[in-house]
């Protein structure tokens, strides 16, 4: 804990050739005093005890599974970040940054049995992971700008509508409806649009511009400390924000999103 009442922030830190000491780290931001951090979005998942099991007791063993939500990445502690991507009603989220990072979300949505509809006038961005994603299944459908229905979203197959329709996209011609969450990919963080954002659910922030770090800090309420950090974060961080906290979390993609996806990059 600094003199100022405030823990070590988050980055990433490698450590030094020849077995020296790790290099300090760089602060990305300055974590909220201890009485405020209940206010952080809870984006982790299950704390559990360890437990070790005699050869015997395998047969007897469960593996429950949950619906904490899609893993996002992790969060300062190295932890699992878990949000809650679908609920019984319609959700809104935004992500200000590359597609990269979009496709990330959209593999991970999958990964949880849900169904994923890109809304792009970018189909030869996102072709290769459609026909990739799913080992044979058909879990991502990429559809041109206005050209999305009614998809269906039910408890038991929930749908993520990603639309990739630059800064300012058109109105949306989907209807919203229980279990549909719509994530829309912001190249930049547009003035003219900036408002829309403010009654969403989540909205993530990848590297931006100083002037748009402003923007997002009057929008969101951020701390001078977040305005330093946004312009000069990793391609794999993010401040992800809500009406109740926000938090910064690294995703890292596996060996498998990695042999898809290429390296992580911010620019697309």
């Amino acid at each position: 804990m600094s003199s100022n009442g405030t823990s070590a922030a988050y980055a990433p830190r490698r450590a030094r050739r020849g077995g020296a000491e790790p290099e300090q780290r760089t602060v990305v931001a300055a974590r909220p005093e201890r009485g405020h951090e209940a206010h952080l979005i809870p984006a982790r998942g299950p704390k559990l005890e360890k437990h070790l099991l005699e050869a015997a007791e395998f047969d007897a063993l469960a593996l429950p599974v949950g619906d904490d939500g899609v893993v996002i990445g992790t969060d300062q502690a190295s932890r699992p970040a878990v949000i809650s991507l679908f609920k019984p009603r319609a959700m809104d989220a935004a992500l200000v940054g590359g597609a990269y990072m979009a496709q990330l979300v959209a593999l991970r949505a999958t990964a949880t049995g849900a169904r994923v509809v890109v809304e792009t006038a970018r189909p030869q961005l996102w072709a290769p992971l459609a026909q990739n994603a799913g080992g044979g299944q058909q879990v991502i459908a990429v559809v041109p700008v206005r050209r999305v229905g009614n998809l269906g979203a039910t408890p038991a197959s929930p749908v993520l509508l990603l639309r990739d329709c630059g800064a300012r996209p058109p109105r949306s011609a989907a209807p919203k409806t229980p279990w549909m969450t719509t994530l829309t990919l912001l190249p930049f963080l547009d003035p003219s649009f900036a408002g829309h954002l403010i009654s969403s659910d989540y909205v993530a922030l990848q590297q931006i511009s100083p002037q748009e770090a402003e923007l997002a800090a009057r929008l969101f309420r951020l701390s001078p400390q977040d305005v330093a950090a946004l312009p000069t974060l990793l391609p794999e961080l993010a401040l992800w924000t809500a009406r109740h906290g926000r938090q910064y979390v690294y995703t890292a993609p596996t060996h498998d999103e990695s042999a898809l996806l290429g390296a992580p990059r911010r620019m697309d």
